[in-house]
């Protein structure tokens, strides 16, 4: 029997090993090599950047002078006031929703959710355009209410109270779908024995549900931490102008002013949020491990909590907050657009498709943005969904430990911050490429690789969702009777896992369409895309223009959400979030 249990594990392994040394290893060195290109080799230059000699011939001498430096203490401080501050508003706004759609008999609760959603699908240099159209002196919303700043004030949210509540909302959204999966699946049991022992509604939730919810909670709050921390979208269009300096806006200032010359600099600086960023996670993870509790999730599921005579006047208060926080900035942004001047005031006589004439039209710049931006994120899109077929075969049918911590690592440029990532591209590729001796630098090439390692996890994440669905033995027929894996993947895996595939690389074009932080500090004339466009027309001060190239982009995004929705019933669970 020893023997037979030998030969019965052998036979697998040397399976695995024929395999992986025939077409397999080809595919995953393909992986690896487009891993190690674009993710692995940026973010080790970055790191060795960073901590080399200054010229003096110090050891970390660059990274001694930075991070003792006034400037950067101060970005430092202001990083972690206000992400921790927009972190609170995220729990607070994320978890109340999260228990409201979860344990009552609201209804509608899709709707809900896919609202709540609204302002992390939209970027958030045009959330932050969108709220500063909502709440500045010329507020077409505020202004006839009289709760407008008076003419000539400056924007209340360009300050660190703008900052907070523009990324709080923006981040709830990660709050309300970790507490959402934290309490989905509770078993009926424990709230049925609470009832028994004569606890009221609200005291089972705070007795018994929340205490459950509660790794969930801080896991959503690391989140929401870790996103406000890389967010430049809202530092920049708040802080700058509120002259109150975040790191991400430190690093886009010193590299916009000073150039390739301040590389080393910056990558000391950009360390800064690579080190808070695992410091998030990991005290994430710690405190998750201590809080959590064994739940047995096998039996019946919680009933929501039906709400009776107040299930109305709930309704009504939280479709209050979602249309305050969600609706009203973009009808301000859209009112913005068609106003024909700064300070002028919309009325049925000064509205006016001008601004969209020009911002979309009339404009050069805008019209090549328009193509870069639907090239990159097209490309982007195809590219990454190819790729993460294959990685996901690996680590999820083949169960290959090489994928796995592939897996792993094409995670890392979507979690660390992008403007980590974007300098991690410009040390790599600046420099003119080995053999070939010509720098892709200025080119769209460079925008490329850097979308192609920061977007594979949105394609990755499905498609090993739907993978995971799939019975191994269909492939392991398969490849008893002959075929190979390249024959394998596109006759059996592909058909079953292209719905997946399409909405990840769905998911990627609706985001990097916007995307502002690694373009930021890679375009270059000739090279612009729609969120650098939008980004400097409201820098410039044409906030109209700005404003109707950001209501274009927000069409185009929920135009995508909507397609992607359409296709909700053939894709995996938990696939379309606000369908879950």
């Amino acid at each position: 029997m020893a023997d037979a249990g030998v030969l019965g594990t052998a036979a697998p392994a040397r399976r695995r090993l024929s395999g992986f040394g025939s077409g397999e290893g080809v595919i995953l060195a393909a992986v690896a090599l487009y891993i190690g290109l674009f993710t692995l080799w940026p973010l080790g230059r970055l790191l060795a950047e960073s901590l080399g000699a200054d010229e003096e011939g110090r050891s970390f001498g660059i990274l001694i002078d930075q991070w003792q430096s006034r400037s950067t203490a101060r970005a430092l401080w202001n990083t972690l006031e206000a992400s921790l501050l927009a972190s609170l508003v995220s729990v607070a706004l994320g978890t109340v929703t999260a228990l409201l759609v979860v344990l009552t008999d609201i209804r509608r609760k899709a709707l809900v959710t896919f609202v709540l959603m609204l302002p992390l699908l939209i970027p958030p240099q045009i959330t932050a355009l969108a709220w500063i159209e909502l709440a500045g002196p010329g507020s077409p919303i505020l202004g006839p209410l009289g709760l407008a700043p008076a003419p000539g004030q400056t924007n209340p949210l360009y300050s660190l109270s703008g900052i907070v509540l523009v990324m709080g909302i923006e981040h709830a959204t990660l709050v309300f779908l970790a507490v959402r999966a934290g309490l989905t699946g509770l078993p009926r049991d424990l709230v049925e024995a609470a009832r028994l022992s004569g606890a009221g509604p609200l005291t089972t939730a705070r007795r018994v549900i929340l205490p459950l919810a509660g790794p969930s909670i801080l896991a959503g709050a690391a989140l929401a931490f870790v996103a406000s921390i890389g967010n430049f979208g809202v530092p920049a269009l708040l802080g700058i102008p509120g002259r109150y300096t975040m790191l991400t806006t430190l690093i886009y200032q010193r590299l916009n002013g000073f150039g390739p010359s301040v590389l080393g600099e910056v990558a000391a600086i950009a360390l800064i949020l690579i080190l808070l960023t695992i410091a998030g996670l990991g005290l994430r993870a710690v405190l998750a491990g201590r809080m959590s509790a064994v739940v047995d999730r096998g039996g019946p599921v919680l009933a929501p909590f039906r709400l009776k005579t107040r299930r109305l006047p709930v309704e009504l208060a939280l479709w209050a907050v979602l249309v305050v926080i969600a609706v009203l900035p973009l009808l301000a942004l859209l009112a913005a657009s068609l106003k024909p001047a700064v300070g002028v005031p919309l009325t049925p006589d000064t509205a006016t498709l001008d601004n969209y004439r020009f911002a979309v039209l009339g404009s050069e710049a805008t019209r090549r943005a328009f193509a870069n931006s639907l090239l990159l994120a097209g490309g982007t899109a195809l590219v990454a969904a190819l790729v993460a077929v294959p990685l996901a075969y690996l680590a999820v049918i083949r169960r290959l430990r090489p994928a796995r911590a592939l897996e792993l690592v094409a995670d890392t440029p979507y979690a660390v911050p992008g403007t980590v990532l974007a300098l991690g591209v410009i040390l790599v590729y600046l420099p003119p490429l080995p053999l070939l001796g010509v720098s892709i630098y200025g080119t769209l090439a460079i925008i490329l690789i850097a979308y192609l390692a920061r977007f594979l996890t949105l394609a990755l994440r499905p498609v090993t969702a739907s993978m995971e669905t799939i019975e191994p033995a269909l492939d392991e027929a398969a490849r008893i009777v002959g075929a190979r894996p390249l024959r394998r993947l596109v006759s059996i895996i592909l058909p079953i896992t292209a719905p997946a595939a399409a909405a990840g690389a769905l998911l990627i074009f609706m985001t990097a369409f916007n995307e502002l932080t690694v373009s930021a500090l890679l375009w270059s004339t000739g090279t612009e895309t729609i969120g650098v466009v939008v980004f400097f027309l409201q820098y410039e001060g044409n906030s109209p223009a700005a404003s109707a190239l950001a209501a274009v982009t927000v069409a185009v995004t929920l135009g995508l959400a909507g397609i992607i929705d359409l296709c909700a019933r053939r894709l995996p669970a938990g696939v379309v979030p606000w369908r879950a």
